[in-house]
């Protein structure tokens, strides 16, 4: 389902460059190689603070749909929606072939919550606030679509020396981890700006932590530094 009302909080280029990682999506080894490393440790970061199982889970910026094939296999009811048409072929797709169950749909986070507002338990947003020009907007919108009592995971990259030399110079430069361009510090986020954004928007901040990628295992995991990447969940009061 496709929403043609959609504000354009998105760059079109991003749009472009994700879309032409399609096909290799759900390839373990191919260029989102790192994103499947990351995956399991997103979602044991969600599971730990929330019952997924018949939660309605809303799955923001998702991409071919990793993490939210991830959420509905841990029983959670899921809505996933992008702006990108051909990663969204790839979900349908890869659903069909692996029997999990989940509605993907082509519309902006702003869009659906004017149309579903108080509508889910959980929503995540993971790896998608350095890629727009509003991350305000962003927030403001998933914290509408939360149910009173609600979670918001978020995921993002810190504006910090650290996390240029790994996610731009070391991934995507020397590693060659992620296809280069993937980021661009200038839209990286710190802890402290993200705290302002969910404040603003009504939520109260419960947990920062630091999401840890170690190349050489191609496996990450949760740890005390942010410096890098950083996972954060909020919650919208009862």
């Amino acid at each position: 389902m496709t929403t043609a009302s959609a504000p354009s909080n998105f760059h079109q280029a991003e749009l472009d460059k994700f879309d032409e990682l399609a096909q290799r999506w759900w390839d373990p080894a191919g260029p989102q190689k790192a994103l499947h490393a990351l995956n399991p440790a997103r979602l044991g970061y969600v599971a730990q603070r929330v019952a997924l199982r018949d939660a309605a889970v809303l799955d923001v910026g998702c991409g071919g749909g990793l993490l939210s094939e991830a959420m509905a296999r841990a029983g959670a009811r899921v809505t996933a929606i992008d702006l990108a048409p051909n990663l969204l072929k790839v979900a349908r797709l890869h659903g069909l072939e692996s029997g999990v169950k989940v509605e993907y749909r082509q519309t902006a986070v702003e869009a659906l919550a004017e149309e579903r507002p108080g509508a889910f338990d959980v929503v995540t947003c993971m790896e998608m606030l350095e890629h727009v020009p509003d991350p305000a907007s962003i927030v403001r919108a998933c914290a509408t679509l939360l149910k009173p009592g609600g979670h918001l995971f978020l995921s993002t990259l810190n504006r910090t020396p650290a996390a240029f030399a790994l996610a731009i110079v070391g991934a995507e430069y020397i590693a060659r981890l992620l296809p280069k361009g993937t980021h661009q510090y200038r839209d990286f986020i710190k802890p402290s700006e993200l705290a302002r954004l969910l404040r603003d928007a009504g939520l109260a901040v419960e947990d920062v932590s630091g999401l840890l990628y170690e190349p050489w295992r191609n496996a990450a995991r949760i740890v005390r530094r942010t410096d890098v990447n950083y996972l954060v969940c909020a919650r919208k009061p009862e």
